[in-house]
């Protein structure tokens, strides 16, 4: 039986999905890739499920691309080694683009380190609540490499492009007070009830419509690419889906029922 690298459990329609390598701090590697593209894959479809947190277990968020891979890969024979980190950046960007697209609010609850492609995981949330012990590092500088997990597109958007170039050039560490500054992290929490703050601000987030959020969300990932056209027309089309979901059929009458019964 293969070991449970990544854990999923569901209350009330937030899936919590924990990465489960606390030994290795949680790093990345290929078996523990697929079991995460796996647990998106069943979240995204399943209709139950209306928010996701995600955080790691032990005393890590997740410490990047796992070591012993890189070590394996310089050791291929030379001229496949091009090839070969072709194919696994596509398997690394398809799992960063099933938790960037997931059409429901996403929140990183970062417990710990967050270093290189654990970084940029966290950013590929929605949201990021960091506990007072974390630490955030675009450390890929420092392994002759540069971010690959989405931290190019993702950092600039939440810190500007100077603060992007900072962190990424220097591979410098910053605590949970310097994130939620620069706006790496929204909220910090102490470690002791981080999960317990994530877990209830995707339960007030799961409340909403899943239809109006998940058309947003598709929309608003896209607005630093697209012109005001674009975006306004994009905004038409989803509100007309908007006008025939039961959530907004439901809400109205709701309203129409209350105003009815003051009078």
């Amino acid at each position: 039986m293969s070991e449970d690298l990544v854990l999923l459990s569901v209350v009330d329609g937030v899936a919590t999905v924990t990465l489960n390598r606390p030994d290795k701090r949680n790093a990345m590697n290929d078996d523990m890739r697929a079991q995460f593209v796996e647990t998106l894959e069943h979240v995204a479809a399943d209709k139950n499920i209306r928010a996701l947190v995600l955080t790691g277990a032990g005393k890590g968020f997740c410490a990047g691309g796992d070591i012993a891979g890189m070590e394996k890969r310089l050791n291929e024979p030379q001229g496949e080694i091009a090839y070969n980190g072709w194919k696994r950046q596509l398997r690394v960007h398809h799992a960063v683009e099933l938790l960037f697209r997931l059409p429901k609010p996403t929140i990183a609850a970062v417990n710990g380190p967050a270093a290189g492609l654990g970084a940029d995981t966290a950013l590929a949330c929605d949201f990021v609540v960091a506990s007072d012990s974390a630490t955030f590092t675009w450390s890929y500088v420092l392994r002759g490499l540069i971010p690959d997990g989405g931290g190019m597109y993702f950092l600039p958007r939440r810190t500007g492009l100077a603060k992007a170039k900072d962190l990424i050039f220097s591979g410098r560490t910053i605590n949970a007070d310097e994130a939620q500054r620069i706006g790496v992290a929204d909220r910090l929490a102490k470690p002791e009830g981080l999960l317990a703050e994530a877990q209830t601000w995707a339960a007030q987030l799961a409340k909403n419509s899943l239809t109006a959020m998940a058309l947003s969300k598709s929309i608003l990932d896209q607005t630093f690419e697209l012109s005001a056209e674009q975006i306004f027309a994009q905004g038409s089309q989803a509100q007309g889906i908007c006008y025939t979901s039961a959530e907004h059929r439901e809400s109205v009458a709701a309203f129409l029922k209350r105003s009815a019964e003051r009078k």
